[in-house]
């Protein structure tokens, strides 16, 4: 720790939303270790279902192995650090290890509404422009896409951390169980302009409008599936709720961050905030699996027969 002045340049932080739980610590170090497990397997399952069989090699399920992938790389930045943290009495992380973890949740936050964004772009070519589906999503289109995806998450949240780490600061204090960038620029002692611009730009101009064209072809591929046939209007749809039951949770687990992160949430319950900051990364790997797995019958029938030997 070193001293400039007035200003600290510390080499820890301490994480002030865990509290004292005696004994029971243990039971919620078993119950976080099974929803990571739980996420780990379900997740890795269906990204080889979808690699060794060559039935499921279409874009659709290309863009789920994608998605899939970024939950176990979202969910790795949260669980094996929540792990240690539970059974510590001493609940603080390095200054390196913090970054490391924001530009992780922000990578992976970033991906995620791209991989939706995507998702929901190839189910509008699919259902309102069928004939000329194969000429547009072809496989070095999916490879491009995909590629975009990660590459501008990744960019992104590369001068996000930039632009933070050097930030002189009078505290050390995070309320939250892991780190957030909102929470360190809020602890900086020198002008912030750039950051709170750079967030306010990356949030209207990447994640609104992202939302924004996800919605619009959902909103397409209703338009079109109201004049359509019944069964062709039933097999749209079919394909269409999982993605939207995923963006949904999404913006939830979004919106909780958001509203943490810009408002005092001293008086709220401690459990309550830490469900609120745990949501992001646990419910959109845990549940899109399921989502998934369950609604797609070509993943769910492989599945079956891997898992219980049917066919």
């Amino acid at each position: 720790m070193e001293v400039t002045g007035n200003v600290t340049q510390f080499s820890y932080f301490i994480l002030s939303a865990y509290f004292d739980s005696g004994a029971l610590k243990y039971l919620f170090f078993i119950i976080v270790k099974v929803l990571y497990i739980l996420i780990v397997s379900s997740n890795v399952l269906l990204i080889v279902v979808i690699c060794m069989n060559r039935s499921l090699h279409e874009p659709m399920y290309v863009f789920l192995c994608s998605l899939f992938v970024n939950e176990l790389f979202g969910s790795a930045s949260l669980f094996p650090f929540l792990l240690v943290q539970i059974l510590s009495d001493v609940h603080t992380i390095s200054t390196w290890l913090c970054f490391l973890q924001i530009f992780v949740v922000h990578s992976y936050g970033g991906c995620e509404i791209a991989n939706l964004a995507i998702m929901a772009y190839d189910r509008y070519l699919a259902i309102c422009c069928p004939l000329q589906y194969n000429t547009h999503m072809t496989s070095s289109r999916v490879a491009c896409l995909i590629a975009a995806s990660w590459m501008a998450s990744i960019v992104s949240c590369l001068v996000i951390v930039a632009l933070s780490s050097p930030l002189p600061l009078c505290g050390n204090i995070i309320d939250k169980v892991y780190c957030a960038n909102f929470h360190i620029v809020k602890l900086a002692c020198s002008d912030t302009t750039v950051n709170n611009v750079y967030g306010i730009v990356c949030m209207f101009t990447v994640v609104f409008s992202v939302i924004l064209f996800t919605l619009y072809s959902y909103i397409r591929i209703l338009k079109i599936c109201l004049s359509a046939p019944k069964q062709a209007r039933q097999k749209a749809l079919s394909t269409c709720t999982p993605h939207l039951a995923a963006l949904l949770n999404f913006c939830i687990g979004a919106f909780f961050e958001i509203i943490q992160g810009r408002f005092d949430m001293s008086n709220v319950p401690i459990v309550i905030r830490i469900f609120l900051s745990l949501y992001f990364l646990t419910c959109q790997p845990l549940l899109n699996p399921l989502i998934y797995g369950l609604k797609f019958t070509k993943i769910r029938v492989i599945c079956k027969s891997l898992l219980f030997g049917q066919t």
